[in-house]
């Protein structure tokens, strides 16, 4: 087992093994794994924070694997190393987890200058593996230079991953019914680009007509950032039509926030970050206490019973 000093230096000089054993540091829950962990990230700092960091969500069936394979393809023949952290759904009932985005990214999979980790989404809030921020700051460091964050679609998963992103990218699909129906407006006031999938042969005219109805509807909703006006275009991943596009809209987002504006907003997210470890580690602290370990199953039994409400559950417990 090497020590987080030799992984800083190996990770320093793009040692793809390194940054796997120390993407596996991060995500573990050994007490001893932490302290390495936060070792390791600290020493790792000083390198961290030149990438473009994209978040890519959208709805089941929408093709963000197809579309992250072609946009990661895309950029590493420009000179790119893309980094691409695919959360996958985990199981409620057993825990488990496909982890198949490498299957699902053939060309990229492959990419001597890509690299692909795919990590089970557990019980994080929104679908976001636990560690995804850490792990985009391990890539950073590895010399990365964009960061791909592909997030389940679910639930507030788009919430999570627009926490961590420079720029948040919504795939959008037509020719599945009313365009807009079931989108709801606090994922259209996250995106920072529309993307309208699919849009080849047949699917291609009503693609441009999906186009037209989110380009109306967002005029409808208050920019998340008066710097910047969301914007709606159509590709097909699967010919790569379209695709530079999209990146070329991601660099004039990032034009247009400026430096400045990108640096508040990557600030505002190391807050929300702290807030959100605190909370967790709180919580794991207090139900690791060997006293709450001992009164929680019978308190757990009185809710289920009825005898207790869960309010007074848990006040009796915060009370030990």
């Amino acid at each position: 087992m090497r020590s987080p000093q030799e992984l800083v230096t190996a990770i320093a000089s793009g040692e793809r093994k390194a940054l796997s054993q120390a993407i596996t540091i991060i995500e573990s829950s050994l007490d001893s794994d932490m302290a390495r962990s936060e070792e390791l990230l600290q020493d790792l700092a000083p390198n961290t924070g030149g990438a473009v960091r994209i978040g890519i969500t959208g709805v089941p069936g929408v093709g963000k694997s197809t579309f992250i394979d072609a946009l990661g393809t895309s950029l590493t023949r420009e000179g790119h190393k893309v980094a691409v952290l695919a959360v996958d759904p985990s199981s409620s009932i057993s825990g488990g987890s496909i982890l198949g985005d490498k299957t699902r990214m053939e060309r990229l999979s492959q990419d001597p200058d890509a690299f692909i980790r795919p990590t089970p989404g557990g019980d994080a809030v929104g679908g976001v593996a636990r560690h995804t921020r850490e792990a985009m700051l391990l890539c950073e460091a590895a010399g990365f230079d964009v960061l791909l964050v592909e997030t389940i679609g679910v639930g507030q998963s788009e919430l999570a991953v627009a926490s961590m992103v420079d720029t948040f990218v919504l795939l959008l699909l037509a020719g599945a019914g009313d365009e807009l129906q079931g989108i709801k407006r606090g994922v259209m006031e996250l995106a920072d680009i529309f993307v309208i999938n699919k849009a080849d042969g047949p699917n291609t005219e009503p693609a441009l007509q999906a186009a037209r109805q989110y380009t109306a509807a967002l005029q409808l909703i208050p920019q998340r950032n008066p710097a910047w006006a969301p914007t709606v275009t159509i590709c097909s991943s699967v010919h790569g039509d379209g695709i530079e596009d999209v990146y070329k809209q991601v660099l004039e987002h990032r034009e247009a926030l400026g430096s400045a504006g990108i640096a508040e907003n990557r600030q505002d997210q190391a807050l929300h970050w702290f807030d959100h470890t605190l909370r967790e580690m709180v919580v794991s602290s207090f139900l690791a206490r060997s006293e709450v370990c001992a009164a929680l199953p019978g308190l757990r039994e009185q809710v289920q019973s009825g005898a207790l409400q869960p309010t007074a559950a848990v006040s009796r417990l915060l009370a030990i």
